[in-house]
């Protein structure tokens, strides 16, 4: 059930930002980017067939094929297929996302999470990533961001199709593992209380992170620790909002968000510590949280991340966090969970 022997550190590589999320890059800033991930040691990269249409997938299996494939741990998803068709990605339809990739590809995306669509996309993912096995699928937001209150019908198709497929791929010996990835708790919830093969691990994105946490403590975490299935935690720094950004929840924040932040950079500076260490430490905190996987789009932000991961934080500052109610008192805080 467990991941951890497939993940090779704390830390992995988002690879939206490749998929030209937000902004245009080059192929030579995603290479940079991908090189300065490499020289620092990053070995587990994690990316989607909707990151810009196939885009970033491309990226990313054009400078993996320079390396041994044993040196390095892959994730994609499933859920969605790239079609030879071409539409305007700016009137592509991803729910409350849907202007997020409108610099990738043109080429068309269609939501399926059926067992055939499953078994396409996992052959199209190695292709496009030029590789001939895949270490963990996740099957890729079946939740109501996207879906709205159709979600419970795209996961039932989920349920039937994809999870099957995947379980009998990973029985097989064709994948490592799987699991789901969204930005929501109760798909994961859902999937814990059925009674069918279980999944490895869950990918969940922005869920728990300084700014938004409480719902999955409730839950889920303590949940997915008694039955053994690891939490990779992704967008742990809220869509950029907690390190400089303007972005939460993909999208402008909204006024209430950027007073927390302000505040949470206030007791940063007070204590001469960074909010990018706050943030990551504190995903990494809980024990059910196997990984986190930033994404980046800039080579000094690898450095940057890792040099986060071990900058001494007082126990004060966690401490005042938690009195001013911005972290849970159920929240493992990093000074004081042991």
């Amino acid at each position: 059930m467990s991941i951890r022997h497939l993940l090779p550190g704390r830390i992995g590589f988002g690879a939206a930002p490749l998929g030209n999320m937000f902004r245009s890059l080059t192929d030579e800033e995603a290479r940079a980017t991908l090189r300065a991930a490499w020289d620092h040691g990053i070995r587990y990269f994690d990316t989607a067939p909707v990151y810009g249409a196939g885009l970033a997938e491309t990226r990313l299996g054009e400078f993996l094929s320079g390396f041994d494939r044993a040196e390095y741990v892959l994730s994609t998803k499933v859920g969605r297929l790239i079609l030879d068709e071409f539409e305007e990605p700016s009137t592509r339809e991803l729910g409350e996302k849907g202007n997020l990739f409108r610099y990738g590809l043109p080429h068309k995306i269609h939501n399926d999470y059926g067992a055939d669509a499953t078994l396409r996309s996992v052959e199209d993912s190695l292709r496009r990533l030029r590789t001939d096995r895949l270490d963990i699928v996740w099957v890729h937001s079946v939740a109501q961001d996207f879906y709205g209150d159709e979600w419970i019908g795209r996961f039932e198709q989920a349920r039937t199709g994809a999870f099957r497929a995947l379980t009998r791929l990973r029985e097989e010996g064709v994948i490592g593992a799987w699991g789901l990835g969204v930005n929501r708790v109760e798909p994961l919830e859902l999937t814990l209380d059925l009674d069918e093969p279980a999944p490895d691990a869950f990918l969940l994105a922005g869920r728990y992170t300084l700014l938004d946490h409480e719902r999955a403590l409730q839950r889920l975490l303590p949940a997915a620790l008694r039955r053994g299935v690891d939490i990779v935690v992704g967008g742990p720094y809220s869509s950029g909002i907690l390190v400089g950004g303007t972005h939460f929840e993909y999208g402008e924040a909204p006024a209430e968000v950027v007073t927390k932040v302000k505040r949470i950079n206030a007791l940063a500076r007070e204590h001469g510590i960074g909010v990018k260490s706050a943030a990551l430490q504190f995903v990494l905190a809980h024990p059910a949280v196997a990984t986190v996987v930033p994404g980046a789009s800039r080579p000094s932000r690898i450095a940057e991340d890792l040099a986060a991961l071990d900058e001494p934080i007082p126990t004060a500052f966690w401490q005042t966090l938690r009195a001013e109610g911005i972290v849970s008192p159920e929240a493992p805080i990093p000074a004081l969970a042991a």
